[in-house]
Formats: structure tokens, sequence, C-alpha cells
């Protein structure tokens, strides 16, 4: 009898809380703004090794591939680099230079002749295909980088 009595609670509680039936679930990760090395080393003169010492990481902290195609980093002023057919791994970063060079697996060129990110502060912004902002990360004047 006491069994009866107790039944409808315990289902009651489990399908509140879902832990009869079910393993928690792992929390959903994002493709976001890791870093930003926004004042590249040195005098800004615009060389080409100035120029990809300014840098953008985007991290995927999903436990699956993201395709990158036509997903968009600006900045406050609507520069922007669109990445092509690139995928990025779960756990895996990817780095967006702001000169010219040879892209690999793991950096990526913007091909610009001068920079992109204000040393005296601005903001970076990473966009879906769908034009939905996926993360934005800002800094002030102080510093040389910043993990978002």
């Amino acid at each position: 009898m006491r069994i009866r009595a107790a039944l409808p609670a315990l289902v009651g509680a489990v399908a509140l809380t879902g832990t009869f039936l079910s393993t928690p679930a792992q929390a959903a990760g994002r493709v976001y703004i890791y870093q930003v090395y926004y004042d590249s080393p040195g005098s800004d003169r615009g060389s080409n090794t100035s120029l990809n010492a300014e840098w953008v990481r985007i991290k995927n902290s999903t436990s699956s591939t993201v395709a990158l195609r036509n997903w968009k980093i600006k900045d406050k002023t609507g520069y922007t680099y669109t990445f092509g057919n690139v995928t990025i791994g779960p756990g895996k970063t990817k780095k967006v230079h702001t000169g010219k060079g040879t892209n690999t697996a793991y950096d990526k060129y913007w091909g610009r002749s001068w920079y992109v990110w204000n040393n005296t502060g601005d903001t970076a912004y990473l966009y879906k295909p769908s034009g939905v902002k996926a993360d934005d990360c800002t800094w002030g004047s102080s510093g040389d980088y910043r993990y978002c």
C-alpha cells in the first residue's frame, strides 16, 4: 500500500528533475571568440609581419565539427572577414591574421594592408551564416590582447 502511495510522487519528481530516467545532459558548446591580439608588438607601420601579429582566435567548445563557411568576423567599423570552406573540430581553435599569408588548417589570413583592430578600444563580432551574432568581445585602451 505504501508503494502505491509513493509511486505518483516518485513519477512527479522524475518528471520535474529528469534524474531517474535520463543522464545529465552535456552542456551544449558553442563557437566563440576566444582571444584577440589587437596591438601587435612594435610601432604600427603597416608591415605584413606587424599586420599578422594582429589576430582573432575563435574556438569550438562543442563536441562536433562545425562548418565555418560564410561565418563572419567584423569590427565596429564594419571591416569583415568571411570564412571559406573551413571546418573547426571539437575543442579546436582557428586564428585569423589581419595581413597576407598562405592559409593553413589553423591560420587564416584576412589579406588586408592596414590594421583592423583599434588599440584604443574596439569590439570583435562573430556572426553565423544566417546573420545571427554568435559572440562579441570588447576591449579598452590598456594591454595588447584580450581573452574573451
